[in-house]
């Protein structure tokens, strides 16, 4: 069967266990019509680029699945009746990744404050003594 990998973005007034629920869900959607989720990730309460139906925030749901296409598009009909998903997004890929999605480890290495900020230069020239150099030199004098 094809692996699909799906998104979806639910309304951002729901509880985290509401937003979790709607994963298990649509993987009983997807189970039902002969398909099955290989994994699944709730990424969180993220800011979207652009606002959905008055919605700044939504909880984003990420799920692994291996479905027949007829199943797929049954869970994204579901999904866009559902009154707490504002938008679905499955895209088709030739295999899954091992371990969790790019959203989860970027949200490890921020939790861990991986994050190296020792080294950069200041912007302004305080790794040339200090001095704000690049101003066109000293001030004349006014008379």
């Amino acid at each position: 069967m094809p692996l699909y990998e799906h998104v979806l973005i639910a309304r951002q007034d729901l509880a985290n266990a509401q937003a979790e629920g709607l994963i298990e869900h649509f993987s009983t959607v997807l189970s039902d019509n002969g398909g099955k989720a290989v994994a699944t990730e709730y990424w969180g309460v993220k800011t979207m680029a652009y606002r959905i139906n008055k919605n700044r925030k939504g909880h984003y749901l990420f799920l692994r699945s291996d479905a027949p296409p007829a199943a797929v598009q049954e869970m994204e009909r579901l999904a866009r009746l559902h009154d707490d998903v504002m938008r679905v997004l499955s895209v088709r890929v030739e295999k899954h990744e091992d371990g969790p999605s790019v959203q989860m480890q970027k949200r490890d290495d921020r939790d861990r404050g991986d994050r190296d900020r020792g080294d950069r230069p200041s912007s302004f020239g305080a790794d040339r003594g200090g001095e704000r150099s690049g101003f066109g030199g000293p001030r004349p004098d006014r008379r």
